[in-house]
């Protein structure tokens, strides 16, 4: 589930979505992506996302339709409590993201993040009445005409650097206050909080380091953007730099520890070496951007 994103020839189709005699012959033939809690099947050997045929599905679970591949063979996905057969496992995004090829990881996080909004609009917010799903899953209406459309809210997250080159040169990354699970006690990643309404993504950038960690930014380069169902969001990943003689102060109430680490330490750590720190999962755009002003070209010279 590479940042960014692939060009697969995997189609979205969204001019079948209104076509309800076609979504119902398609369903007929269709693989589906069964989302049981945010999990889907998969198999480890070769890492791949587990397909169900229509058939073997729960026929009274609503059906969202991701797509068409090459060969017009249709997909779905569904929300359903499903058994893990021998040889596959249960799994969430972040946990195989980084492993699945196109159009696995695609499929996987569309179907995982359709699932998450219709979960939370089985009622308008608006009006409180129920709804039901429309143009194959793709909007929600009331029986009064109301239409509700996936949401998808913006955030960023940023790699904090020096513009330093060398093994010598830093990144300022902090650890979040929530991460409390076993193995997440010493992990540290990318600054990230999402854009306010009437405030453009480079903005948010400098006000979230600044109330985070107290840190002044300056040159917010774009980088990649990815898709991140928990529960809808789209990460707008960025590089900034900053001078690293400003004193880091914590936002307490999210951050409990924020501090400057070199290239050679952070090299170190990803190649799974001993340290007193861990880094982003692989399959997060974190990850992604920490490699990136790793190995270079980052607005600032390539690490050793």
């Amino acid at each position: 589930m590479p940042p960014g994103g692939r060009v697969t020839d995997f189609d979205r189709a969204a001019h079948r979505r209104t076509d309800p005699e076609w979504l119902a012959r398609a369903w007929v033939d269709a693989l589906v992506v069964v989302v049981d809690d945010g999990r889907a099947l998969v198999r480890d050997e070769p890492p791949g996302l587990v397909l169900t045929p229509s058939a073997e599905v729960d026929p009274g679970a609503e059906r969202y339709f991701l797509g068409e591949d090459a060969q017009g063979r249709p997909y779905f996905a569904v929300r359903t409590e499903v058994a893990a057969p021998p040889g596959t496992r249960k799994a969430n995004v972040r946990e195989v993201g980084h492993v699945l090829d196109e159009p696995d990881a695609s499929l996987f996080i569309t179907a995982v993040a359709l699932v998450n909004w219709h979960a939370r609009h089985l009622y308008s917010p608006r009006t409180g009445k129920p709804t039901t799903v429309t143009q194959g899953g793709w909007t929600r209406v009331t029986e009064d005409g109301e239409t509700l459309f996936p949401r998808t809210d913006p955030a960023v997250i940023v790699l904090v650097h020096d513009d330093v080159a060398g093994p010598e040169g830093r990144c300022l990354l902090g650890h979040n206050g929530a991460w409390t699970a076993p193995g997440w006690a010493r992990r540290y990643s990318c600054l990230a909080g999402f854009v306010e309404p009437g405030e453009p993504a480079e903005a948010t950038v400098v006000r979230e380091v600044g109330e985070e960690v107290g840190v002044t930014v300056r040159d917010a380069r774009y980088v990649a953007s990815q898709a991140w169902p928990f529960p809808g969001s789209l990460m707008l990943g960025y590089l900034a730099v900053a001078d690293p003689d400003q004193p880091v102060r914590v936002d307490a109430d999210e951050i409990t520890d924020a501090r400057w680490f070199t290239r050679a330490e952070v090299a170190r750590s990803l190649a799974g070496d001993e340290t007193d720190f861990g880094l982003p999962m692989a399959s997060s755009i974190a990850h992604y951007l920490v490699r990136t002003w790793l190995t270079g070209p980052t607005g600032s010279p390539a690490g050793p």
